[in-house]
């Protein structure tokens, strides 16, 4: 599908940080940025392909407008991250699912949020801990009570005919060792036979929240796109140092200036740009306005009904408690990103890999 965005040549010779309007608080750390993005940091230099199944639609109008990617499911109504949620979902009309990978003790790829089982199964064991002969009998605590799934339970639904056109954004999570999750990722997707007309290499967005994982995704999913997973805008910001990855964003950090800078850096380079999670009609509407590719949502019927009814000039309805809300999880987001960073920064990638960096557009 082609991605129409209209850039000019400022904005595509413009670094990202000389672009955002920077609050006092994260002056330090665009120095520190400016440090890192002058270092090798990504390579061999992999080309990842571009995910263009994942942008904008064109409505009946011929305007452009976000998927719905349903989060975990139809969470909203359904048990999330269950075959009983991501039927739900195709049902009302999402044109994605989104859904999160954890792995067994004998090596399963399940579908499951949490590496515990306390919240969704009222079990005290965690996932890694067990095997998938035991997770397989177990039953959620939400009506109707259902069973966890497999991602080959998964694929092997999405295989049926009539369903060619629903694609999947997986959430790796990073409670699994790099390495296993991805090489049994790899090998469960090959397991299944996708539909001739439209391969699992244009149906899978691998979502990787760390830089370690692209050259594991290189290795054992050679051919398949990548988005990041984030809360950091200057932490996402290194990726652009990889062609073609696209970016899954908290929606409150990609609300503020520097978030939409972010956003136009983006479509300036033809990357697809997704916001998680948002379930407000307001929020909603704020994402078809600036023209982000999918918003992830638990409830997928009220953003199709937002994005049907949506129109030029409506107004998002923002409050002050909003604005306030913002502040406070963009708070949140700048701590957790500096622990994130430190945590899982990139010091492995420069380690694993080699590249040149090309914060600026060619």
């Amino acid at each position: 599908m082609d991605n129409e965005y209209e850039a000019t040549p400022e904005s595509l010779q413009t670094p990202l940080l000389e672009n955002m309007v920077v609050p006092p608080v994260f002056k330090g750390l665009t120095k520190e940025l400016g440090q890192l993005t002058e270092e090798p940091l990504l390579g061999p230099r992999t080309d990842f392909p571009s995910a263009t199944f994942t942008f904008a639609r064109k409505d009946v109008s011929g305007n452009k407008r976000p998927q719905a990617i349903a989060h975990r499911g139809y969470k909203a109504k359904f048990p999330e991250n269950t075959m009983g949620a991501f039927k739900g979902a195709v049902d009302v009309g999402a044109e994605a699912i989104e859904t999160d990978i954890h792995l067994t003790r004998d090596g399963v790829v399940v579908l499951s949020h949490d590496k515990d089982l306390k919240r969704c199964f009222g079990r005290k064991e965690k996932i890694i801990d067990c095997d998938w002969q035991f997770l397989s009998e177990l039953k959620t605590l939400k009506e109707p009570h259902e069973y966890m799934p497999r991602l080959v339970d998964l694929l092997q639904y999405l295989a049926q005919p009539g369903l060619d056109d629903i694609w999947v954004l997986l959430d790796i999570k990073l409670d699994n060792d790099p390495d296993d999750v991805m090489r049994l990722i790899g090998s469960t997707i090959r397991s299944v036979q996708s539909s001739p007309s439209r391969p699992w290499s244009s149906r899978i967005v691998l979502g990787c929240w760390a830089a370690k994982y692209l050259p594991l995704c290189s290795r054992y999913l050679p051919g398949f796109p990548v988005s990041h997973i984030g809360f950091s805008i200057l932490y996402a910001s290194h990726f652009f140092s990889v062609p073609d990855v696209s970016f899954n964003m908290f929606q409150g950090v990609l609300m503020t200036p520097w978030g939409k800078a972010f956003i136009r850096k983006a479509q300036c380079d033809k990357r697809p740009v997704y916001a998680w999670t948002v379930n407000e009609a307001r929020r909603m509407r704020w994402d078809i306005r600036q023209g982000l590719d999918g918003v992830i949502t638990d409830d997928p019927k009220l953003f199709l009904d937002v994005r049907r009814n949506w129109h030029e000039g409506m107004s998002e309805g923002f409050s002050l408690m909003l604005f306030l809300d913002l502040i406070r999880v963009n708070f949140f987001a700048l701590i957790f990103g500096l622990i994130f960073q430190l945590k899982f920064g990139f010091g492995e990638g420069r380690q694993l890999v080699k590249s040149r960096i090309c914060i600026e557009g060619d």
